[in-house]
């Protein structure tokens, strides 16, 4: 990879700063935890990391809702600790991505505290206000992704103010320019500090419409959810057009700092992957982006060759950048396992694994992911997400997936503090996948990660290659990446039984990937195998093709 697109094809580590590593004793994780712990994500093989928000923030949707977007929050150090932390990276040959939260800040402020005290105030207009009805209700239907109505009262302006989240995460108007100055003033910033790149959440989210037209009713599926985010198709409140022009802005401030990168989080509203395309085409948007989408479906054959269909069936503009686990959803290995209830089968575990470092694009590990980490079943009172308090038992929140990293199976909370309680607890479960022990077991999922990203670099087509859909029958899916001249089927068993595989061409395997792929003398791949082969000249593959 050039220096300008060494993030095409690249691993980018998701770090979740609370739960990662606790070097103070105070029970969460912080900076100087995370630049402790580099050398683990630099053995593993990964390209850069992204590091989940460690800004000012009263911590109401822990970082989420900043306060100050130039200020590291006490809780994880200073901005003395960022910096060495990006030394410490850049020593490992490391590349450093850092959230932004651009689509709304904290109740706390200073833009907000002005803004909310009157309709003169100089921020009047950097947030979304409206009167309200002439019953007093809000102006329109929109509803907040966290529950209820997405619209809050201000007594001091006598309007309500528009919060897609948490009342306490106020939205931003960025059909004001002087807002995205401001923002874009916010990440130069971290770009003249030495950062690589942006993570920039919820951008589906960036703009609403100016006329606060009234969402649709989404079609009926059957009773009322638990979650009424979902009874409404969202043409208003989000997803607007003019959002192109905000990232063009951004990409502007990007050409600033060559070879840094933005990587966008694209919600799982219909048309997602288009979305991505859309948003990452040319030169104008973003580098890459991600969705929600496969994380929001299951791992079933239909629903992975319906995606892996889509992902074809968007061509070959754009970059994508795959995401299977992540700090707001249940971790994958537990969200799809074949045999809900019990412990996940590692060769499903390395399955899901190769499968998704195979597929065209960049990819997202989330922290803990290379262990095999399944979602943590916490009680009631061990909540500390807001969303899954309100929710409980309905949805359990995002806490599961949040639990801390375990790195000694013996030490006391496995080794991520030494506190007398961390934020979260540390799952008895996790214990036996913790960091030491699995490197000491050659056969563990660390060590599988390891040699499949390690086996991965030299495999061009998987990294760069353009991907064509094979269309096998249940429960196999497959596809062949092409690069300057190397083509590589790729063929995956979603099934804990083997299966014959109807290829008249696999083609000659590729040792190296660690994976058990053995054929055995009827042709059949093992429970949960992958097959990797190269393939010569232009041949079919496809037995009944």
């Amino acid at each position: 990879m050039t220096t300008s697109n060494w993030w095409r094809g690249a691993v980018i580590y998701q770090i979740y700063p609370r739960s990662f590593f606790d070097t103070n004793g105070d029970g969460i994780g912080d900076l100087p935890g995370v630049t402790a712990r580099l050398d683990h994500i630099a053995r593993l093989g990964a390209d850069a990391i992204w590091l989940c928000p460690f800004f000012s923030s009263p911590q109401r949707d822990f970082g989420y809702d900043v306060s100050d977007y130039t200020a590291v929050d006490p809780l994880f150090g200073a901005l003395a600790d960022f910096d060495a932390l990006l030394a410490r990276a850049r020593a490992l040959g490391l590349k450093v991505l850092i959230d932004q939260v651009w689509s709304h800040t904290s109740d706390r402020h200073a833009w907000f505290l002005d803004s909310r005290q009157s309709r003169t105030a100089d921020k009047a207009d950097w947030y979304v206000w409206a009167d309200p009805d002439p019953d007093g209700t809000p102006p329109n239907n929109w509803l907040s992704v966290f529950g209820g109505a997405a619209w809050t009262w201000e007594p001091r302006r006598r309007q309500y103010f528009l919060h897609h989240f948490l009342s306490h995460q106020p939205a931003l108007n960025l059909h004001n320019p002087a807002v995205m100055d401001a923002l874009l003033d916010t990440g130069r910033f971290w770009l003249d500090r030495g950062v690589d790149g942006f993570r920039l959440d919820a951008i589906d989210f960036l703009l609403h419409d100016k006329m606060l037209r009234s969402n649709p009713a989404a079609p009926p599926s059957g009773g009322i959810p638990a979650k009424l985010f979902g009874m409404q198709i969202h043409q208003h409140d989000m997803l607007q057009p003019e959002a192109t022009g905000l990232l063009a802005r951004i990409r502007g401030l990007m050409n600033e700092y060559p070879g840094t990168v933005t990587l966008g989080e694209i919600s799982s509203q219909p048309g997602a992957f288009e979305r991505v395309v859309n948003r990452t085409a040319g030169t104008g948007g973003l580098h890459m982006a991600y969705t929600l989408r496969p994380l929001r479906g299951g791992f079933d054959w239909a629903t992975v060759t319906a995606m892996v269909r889509d992902l074809a069936g968007t061509g070959t503009d754009g970059w994508i950048c795959w995401s299977f686990s992540n700090h707001d959803v249940e971790r994958a290995v537990s969200r799809w396992n074949p045999n809900p209830g019990t412990p996940p089968d590692p060769s499903f575990v390395r399955m899901l694994m190769a499968f998704l470092l195979s597929l065209r694009g960049s990819v997202c590990l989330y922290q803990g992911e290379e262990l095999g980490l399944g979602e943590a079943t916490l009680s009631e009172t061990d909540l500390r997400d807001p969303f899954g308090i309100a929710y409980w038992p309905e949805f359990r929140g995002r806490d599961g997936s949040r639990t801390p990293m375990p790195w000694n199976a013996e030490a006391e909370h496995a080794g991520f503090t030494s506190a007398a309680s961390p934020w979260l607890p540390v799952p008895a479960e996790h214990r036996a996948l913790a960091v030491d022990r699995q490197e000491a077991d050659i056969s563990s999922p660390l060590h599988a990660f390891r040699r499949f990203l390690r086996w991965r670099r030299g495999v061009p087509a998987l990294i760069h290659g353009t991907l064509l859909p094979l269309a096998l029958a249940t429960p196999l899916v497959g596809f062949v990446r092409e690069h300057q001249g190397q083509r590589v089927l790729a063929v995956f068993n979603l099934s804990d039984q083997p299966v014959p595989l109807p290829l008249t061409d696999p083609g000659a395997p590729i040792d190296g990937h660690g994976l058990e792929t053995s054929l055995g003398d009827d042709g059949r791949l093992p429970p949960f195998g992958a097959w990797f082969g190269v393939l010569a000249g232009v041949r079919t593959v496809l037995a009944d093709a």
